[in-house]
């Protein structure tokens, strides 16, 4: 194993897995951490945690115990991923994290960098920019969860972590890895034990990757992984790239389910309805006010599944959702909606013959998986960078398509299942 990642949420885990594949890595993702012994010949293992927005001495344990099974399977790099918006409060979760592996890794140094530029997410000058405006002024600012209010990626960090933290801007990166390693140098010597590393280009990533690929923890979003992908593959280290990628076909019933509200989901989800296809909207009150609710919308969504691909979604706009948040409180809320997501998508694939199922939104991924007792998935082949479809192991395969919330085209969810029926 060239390398193991632990990632601090379901579709975190399945970006990051989908860019190893694509840097021809052949990739499992874990759900959980294992009990058992490896039993794959793979490049890479990404270990999918649900540790973002728990509290952080908890977030800290379940790294620290992915971490031991990673070396314990021989990992040569560790690679703590998180999402490419950064999302954290000033209490954590990635600076603790980040500390806690550090220092059971007995190293004084490492990276971070969320960079995802194929996907809108670049870093100047230490500011983390979604498209085309800085973090803070994107639709991240109202996430339910980890509101995020500074782009600042030093000044975001800074409060989380025991080490002080640096900057590699552009104009270094830009220049090659021989440069970037100097500059590491040069922060270390400084006393600087993280540094936010500048990203604007996949030829930044590469740099970036090859940069440290000798580095005992690297700490960073997706795209940092495909950099490092591309360095072994360019050493020689991958002899399956060609094939990482491939799975096998699968037949049987489609659906989505979608607990995200993001501004992407939101637009993925009338994009669905507005072309007339079936969907069935989840009322986080009426699930709390009545006992019933959960089992008529169960019942509605095998119903309409048996007649072609359905849509079961509690996605809603922000003021909908803080309405609802301050009638139930946030973390009952966000119970209540992924325990309903989850039956429902147990529902279609134990009763309803769904074998294709696409999850938006991380929780609702995490829900989801649990709620089929997925252990393990094998990557397959990208639908949107950062997404791909992935195929659960056992004696029933399911193929899972666990989508970031900000992530994917308008289109997403017509796309994803069209891709999965081509022969």
């Amino acid at each position: 194993m060239l390398i193991g990642c632990i990632a601090d949420d379901f579709t975190g885990a399945t970006d990051l897995a989908n860019m190893l594949v694509k840097g021809g890595m052949r990739t499992v993702q874990m759900i959980d951490v294992p009990t058992a012994k490896l039993d794959a010949d793979v490049d890479a293992v990404v270990v999918a945690l649900k540790t973002r927005t728990i509290a952080p001495a908890d977030a800290v344990t379940q790294s620290l115990a992915a971490l031991a099974w990673l070396q314990a399977n021989g990992a040569q790099q560790i690679y703590f991923k998180y999402c490419s918006t950064f999302d954290s409060t000033p209490e954590g979760n990635i600076g603790p994290v980040m500390d806690a592996l550090m220092q059971k890794l007995g190293t004084d140094f490492t990276i971070a960098c969320p960079a995802f530029p194929e996907n809108g997410r670049t870093i100047f000058r230490g500011y983390l920019y979604v498209g085309d405006v800085l973090l803070s002024e994107s639709g991240m600012k109202d996430h339910p969860l980890t509101p995020m209010t500074d782009a600042n990626l030093v000044r975001v960090l800074q409060p989380q972590t025991a080490h002080k933290v640096g900057l590699v801007k552009v104009d270094v990166v830009a220049r090659g890895p021989a440069a970037v390693r100097e500059r590491f140098a040069a922060l270390k010597a400084e006393g600087i034990g993280a540094a936010v590393v500048d990203a604007v280009s996949d030829a930044d990533l590469q740099s970036i990757g090859s940069a440290c690929a000798d580095m005992p923890l690297v700490t960073a979003g997706s795209g940092v992984g495909l950099g490092i992908a591309l360095h072994h593959r360019d050493a020689g280290h991958l002899g399956h790239a060609a094939t990482a990628a491939q799975l096998p076909r699968i037949a049987g019933r489609s659906a989505v389910v979608s607990g995200s509200c993001s501004v992407a989901t939101n637009a993925q989800v009338k994009h669905w309805i507005d072309a007339g296809k079936a969907a069935i909207r989840v009322d986080t009150l009426k699930l709390a006010s009545d006992a019933g609710e959960v089992a008529r919308i169960v019942d509605a969504a095998l119903s309409a599944v048996a007649q072609g691909p359905v849509l079961v979604y509690a996605t809603a706009a922000p003021d909908e959702v803080k309405r609802v948040q301050a009638a139930l409180g946030v973390e009952r809320a966000g119970q209540i909606t992924e325990a309903a997501l989850a039956a429902v998508a147990r529902a279609l694939v134990e009763t309803g013959g769904v074998t294709k199922l696409v999850a938006a939104g991380g929780e609702t991924s995490g829900a989801v998986v649990q709620a089929l007792k997925v252990s393990a998935l094998r990557i397959g082949p990208q639908i949107d960078p950062g997404v791909p479809w992935t195929l659960s192991t056992g004696a029933k395969p399911i193929a899972l398509a666990l989508k970031s919330g900000n992530f994917g085209t308008t289109d997403f969810f017509s796309k994803a299942l069209q891709q999965i029926d081509q022969p």
